[in-house]
């Protein structure tokens, strides 16, 4: 199935995230231009982050919110997992199960269906987390509503920050050439931040060009930003996989694009 007969996506994840969801866009004949709007860094405070990974014995959970999350955390403690090793670990989702596996850890808790706080309090064991010691491991500047509810529930929730996000050094004037000339079909957009940026990127002068073009977001809460932005056409997949949000592109595509309705 050729379904993008052509099409040009842009895809705003990070550089090192990028490969897959570009290859996708191209093996259904579409043109996928990279244009990463976030860039992923370590976080600052290394002293704070040694020492909590130092004395995990303290905890009974660890939550990984990312993969990103268990790639710096591992990357802070210099690739060694033997401290992780016995400890009760939850993932926030496949991918960041995927994450622990290709690192020689094991996720004792995903949830089955969802990839957000929401589908992770849901499951039975973080129904019952009264008096436990909870690290959750994830980037600055990330949604609290995970640690709030777990401490309505009763936990003893602490945060570590292993990573953060920036604006990446990149030359917006090949996407903004596009965007003059009418020639990009399509945005991709899987973090509010990323989307955000994108419109910083581009200038206040392009912005309504950019807000002109559909987009394809993976989430309700970032459909809302979108929707703030002042975007109007915006496409929700159905979870945050690459493989979601081809499907949500090429029903794009074979619909909208070709003049049907979705």
């Amino acid at each position: 199935m050729n379904a993008l007969n052509g099409a040009r996506i842009l895809v705003t994840r990070p550089e090192r995230q990028a490969g897959n969801l570009c290859s996708l866009i191209e093996q259904q004949h579409g043109v996928a231009v990279a244009f990463p709007t976030i860039d992923i860094v370590a976080a600052n405070d290394r002293d704070r982050i040694a020492a909590t990974l130092a004395h995990l014995h303290r905890f009974q959970w660890l939550v990984f919110i990312s993969a990103n999350a268990v790639n710096f955390a591992l990357l802070a403690n210099g690739g060694k997992i033997d401290q992780f090793r016995g400890m009760r670990i939850a993932a926030i989702g496949r991918a960041t199960a995927r994450a622990l596996d290709a690192a020689g850890l094991k996720a004792d808790l995903v949830p089955e269906h969802g990839s957000d706080s929401e589908a992770l309090l849901a499951t039975p064991p973080m129904q019952s987390v009264a008096g436990r010691r909870i690290l959750i491991v994830r980037g600055a500047g990330g949604l609290e509503k995970l640690g709030q509810e777990l401490k309505q529930r009763g936990a003893d929730v602490d945060t570590l920050d292993v990573y953060r996000r920036v604006i990446p050094s990149v030359d917006p004037a090949p996407v903004l050439d596009l965007l003059r000339q009418d020639r990009l079909d399509l945005i991709t957009a899987t973090s509010g931040e990323a989307l955000q940026n994108l419109l910083i990127m581009l200038g206040e002068n392009n912005r309504s060009l950019a807000l002109a073009i559909p987009l394809v977001v993976v989430s309700d809460r970032i459909r809302q930003i979108a929707e703030n932005s002042g975007f109007g056409r915006i496409f929700v997949t159905d979870s945050p996989s690459d493989t979601a949000i081809l499907e949500k592109i090429i029903i794009w595509a074979t619909g909208e694009k070709s003049g049907r309705t979705e």
